[in-house]
């Protein structure tokens, strides 16, 4: 039985205080159809979708959804169903779901789908109950079905981090992809899950320096061959 989102209090985020700054080269660029892009025109703003769901270090050729992709081109699609193809895609699924508890699920598709830090705990523990209940579809639905997402991207623009750089600062906040996370655990995690496998011990090759000693005892050999004829030839009889 699906429950409905449970109740949750809003924190004070840069997000939800209108900026009216003018915008300059901090501001982040905007991907959408909007003006009706085609052909090559389509590219950026499906690498930038790619880059918010799967983050660089994802982003490799074996996870690209090349029918999406086409469908997007032709206008088949819109952007918004371009992100939930890829967040429902089976390399996103084992990439991010499998690995990871319905909690930091959960904070990762909040930051990736709707831009934003999660709240506090209890967002955590709603939107945690309705993935629970309803499914990795379903609570992917609801994120971009949500009130907060149509009006924020709506169906034509590829979310971003919002208000991550506020001009009277002089540092913004971090972005939420930074330096993978290479310790015991999580690469024990890679391993389970297949993204890792492990490499076999190199076979040295040690040919070389058998190699380097031929190449200089040729000419020696050689060297001292012409010399002992000299001397041979020289010799009287």
């Amino acid at each position: 039985m699906a429950l409905p989102l449970l109740s949750y209090p809003l924190s004070s985020q840069n997000q939800r205080v209108a900026g009216f700054e003018v915008g300059g080269d901090e501001q982040p660029i905007l991907y959408t159809t909007n003006n009706q892009p085609r052909g090559a025109e389509v590219d950026p703003i499906i690498y930038a979708a790619y880059r918010q769901i799967f983050n660089e270090q994802q982003m490799i050729a074996s996870h690209r959804q090349v029918v999406l992709e086409s469908q997007l081109r032709s206008g088949s699609i819109t952007v918004r169903d371009f992100i939930k193809g890829l967040v429902l895609s089976e390399s996103f699924r084992r990439l991010n779901y499998e690995p990871n508890s319905n909690y930091r699920f959960v904070e990762l598709c909040i930051q990736r789908l709707l831009g934003r830090n999660v709240y506090d705990n209890r967002e955590k523990l709603a939107w945690s109950t309705v993935l629970a209940t309803k499914g990795l579809q379903g609570f992917i639905d609801d994120l971009l079905n949500s009130e907060e997402y149509l009006t924020t991207f709506g169906e034509t623009m590829v979310p971003y981090q919002r208000r991550r750089i506020l001009p009277q600062r002089t540092q913004g906040e971090l972005p939420f992809a930074r330096t993978a996370r290479y310790d015991a655990y999580y690469l024990n995690q890679l391993r389970a899950s297949g993204q890792l496998r492990w490499v076999a011990p190199a076979v040295v090759d040690r040919s070389a320096a058998v190699y380097r000693k031929v190449l200089l005892l040729v000419p020696s050999v050689s060297v001292a061959m012409l010399v002992l004829t000299l001397i041979s030839v020289a010799a009287p009889k």
